[in-house]
């Protein structure tokens, strides 16, 4: 007797369906691995990026510089730029050539005209005797400045520093005769007489005394209306914050440390100023510069010293033609990164 066999049938599959399928699967798949293989790598780099900050040769933002000497930002963390002038550091902003600045208020609102995203970060210092306006040695009163050539940079804090100074004496830039003249060019145009005197700062401020020339108006005589802050695009604050952190951690580090070694740490950055260690402290004496507490307390959006001393410079900036518009000081700062510091410090 024969067995029964049973006899299963198997289920062939739609092999032309599987293979259409498997088609549009891989050029799915083509298309991502494209897409991560262009848009992943650019946006990895841009947050691991170094943050690209801009300054002038100005001994308040020495710390930045005695920090990188000290190590105490991450490898590949900050990448920091010396400019030649204010001016220069502004276009560089403007133009996405770096994602911070460090300048005076005066410079930051004009700024935050052309780049309404910009934000402020950390004050930096507030000046205290070393802006200043120098004259020839036979000059020997502002008041003498009365159709005179004074160089200035053009700038927004070259421009509000002597307006205001002029102002003291009841003059105003109408009545000199105004002299451009970058922020490198100070020292060589008032030596070559281009000028009778010059609006300028540390260290040039010094060398200048040592030659003979007077001192005619200083910036202790505007107490609180020359501050100098860093500014970074809002955009820094979330690509790049764990760089930010570093380099303000960094600041604040180099602080202490200045404070604890000043000759040390004068030994570490005078060259960049082209001045000895001992003139680099000196040229210190006419700043302040704010502890992280002080930051916490001026970078308060609501009726902080900071932002209700900015909004009168606004104020005599509108008055002075030196603002298109009523820039918002209290919509500028973002302390932030000044409370994350305070955190992990």
């Amino acid at each position: 007797m024969l067995k029964s066999t049973v006899r299963t049938t198997l289920k062939l599959p739609n092999w032309r369906h599987l293979i259409r399928t498997w088609k549009l699967r891989s050029l799915a798949l083509i298309a991502i691995a494209a897409f991560c293989a262009v848009s992943l790598p650019a946006c990895f780099q841009v947050n691991n990026a170094a943050l690209r900050i801009g300054t002038i040769t100005w001994p308040g933002y020495a710390n930045f510089y005695l920090a990188r000497e000290l190590d105490y930002y991450k490898p590949g963390s900050v990448f920091l730029t010396n400019y030649s002038s204010n001016d220069a550091l502004a276009k560089a902003f403007r133009n996405n050539e770096v994602d911070g600045v460090a300048l005076t208020m005066s410079d930051a609102l004009p700024l935050a005209e052309a780049v309404p995203d910009l934000r402020l970060v950390l004050v930096i210092d507030s000046s205290n005797g070393a802006d200043v306006i120098m004259g020839k040695p036979s000059l020997d009163s502002l008041k003498g400045l009365e159709g005179k050539r004074v160089g200035v940079e053009a700038s927004g804090l070259g421009a509000f520093f002597l307006t205001r100074a002029l102002e003291t004496v009841s003059l105003s830039p109408k009545d000199v005769d105004i002299v451009p003249l970058g922020a490198f060019e100070h020292e060589q145009g008032f030596n070559e007489e281009k000028v009778d005197a010059v609006v300028t700062f540390e260290p040039t401020r010094s060398r200048l005394l040592s030659n003979g020339a007077n001192q005619l108006f200083d910036s202790s005589q505007i107490p609180g209306e020359i501050v100098d802050v860093l500014a970074v695009r809002e955009s820094v604050l979330t690509r790049q914050k764990s760089q930010l952190r570093t380099l303000i951690q960094g600041w604040f580090r180099a602080r202490d440390y200045q404070e604890r070694e000043p000759m040390d740490a004068a030994e570490l950055v005078a060259s960049q100023y082209n001045i000895s260690p001992s003139e680099f402290l000196e040229s210190l004496e006419g700043l302040h510069i704010p502890s992280l507490k002080e930051n916490q307390e001026m970078l308060a959006s609501q009726g902080s010293d900071l932002v209700s001393s900015s909004e009168k410079l606004v104020k005599i900036m509108r008055d002075n033609q030196l603002l298109k518009q009523a820039v918002k000081p209290q919509e500028l700062v973002d302390n932030s990164i000044i409370e994350s510091v305070k955190a992990s410090l």
